[in-house]
């Protein structure tokens, strides 16, 4: 690790329950994923193009998240296959599909609620394999900092 002596890249399970509004400890991905999720929360009650502010504080909470990567993990060996993604961006999805799976709890038929979470295990699952090839230096992550809007319905494309 480059910077302090913290976990940069916690394990799934941590990251699913600060998902969960579960938040224990001080790790910054964490409470990023705790903000997110309730984030999430909060878009799936508005209506249909009003959610901008709570986009662009989700953009900006991926911004901290990569950026603290950034400073964290190890440098990647020169020949590491890039990933399509910033784990920002996967922890991003993972609230959102975390979100997504307990609303779906409440009042969905049976195989949304299945789809759903299998949905969000293979992204957990994808987040964990992700995490240990950028932990040891064989996975590159794009460099997508700024804040760029990543949801195409507000026309900024």
């Amino acid at each position: 690790m480059r910077g302090t002596e913290m976990e940069p890249l916690p394990p799934k399970e941590r990251v699913l329950e600060a998902c969960r509004m579960l938040l224990s400890g001080d790790h910054p991905l964490l409470e990023s994923a705790h903000q997110l999720a309730g984030l999430h929360e909060r878009r799936m009650q508005c209506a249909l193009g009003s959610t901008a502010e709570i986009d662009q504080r989700r953009a900006h909470l991926v911004l901290i998240i990569d950026r603290w990567i950034a400073t964290e993990v190890p440098l990647p060996h020169g020949g590491a296959h890039m990933h399509t993604e910033t784990v920002g961006t996967v922890v991003d999805r993972m609230a959102q599909f975390s979100t997504c799976a307990y609303a779906a709890l409440r009042t969905a038929p049976d195989w949304i609620v299945h789809d759903a979470w299998q949905r969000l295990a293979e992204l957990a699952l994808g987040y964990q394999d992700l995490a240990f090839e950028v932990r040891a230096g064989i996975r590159r992550l794009p460099d997508l900092g700024g804040h760029r809007p990543y949801d195409f319905d507000q026309g900024w494309f």
